[in-house]
């Protein structure tokens, strides 16, 4: 069995806050473009359509809005969380496995599909 050291835990512990930090910024930024991305055609709507002005009353309006800006809170974060855990497993990855790049001998890859 292996002992992990305090100092260890810490830099994780700490790393993994400072992830956290950074995916919520990420996620209230795209809560906030994607709440005014929703609120300005679906409040539009219900003034000029009269289907809409009709059926959607203001709870279905913030019901509308809201998912919008829970969704995109949601997908942000866990992109930034994601390509955080990528980048940080690839630095700490061993020096045989960081290069990634194939060097076989078969036919080259066409211009816009090179690694």
């Amino acid at each position: 069995m292996s002992t992990v050291s305090r100092a260890s835990l810490d830099q994780k512990l700490a790393m993994a806050k400072r992830c956290s930090r950074e995916a919520t910024i990420a996620g209230t930024k795209a809560a906030a473009v994607a709440t005014i991305a929703s609120a300005i055609p679906t409040l539009a709507s219900v003034r000029m359509l009269p289907w809409a002005k009709a059926n959607i009353n203001p709870t279905g309006q913030a019901l509308i809005i809201s998912t919008v800006a829970g969704m995109a809170y949601f997908i942000a974060a866990d992109k930034k969380i994601l390509s955080l855990a990528r980048r940080h497993s690839f630095e700490n990855a061993p020096e045989h496995l960081r290069n990634t790049s194939y060097q076989g001998t078969g036919r080259p890859h066409p211009a816009f599909f090179r690694p």
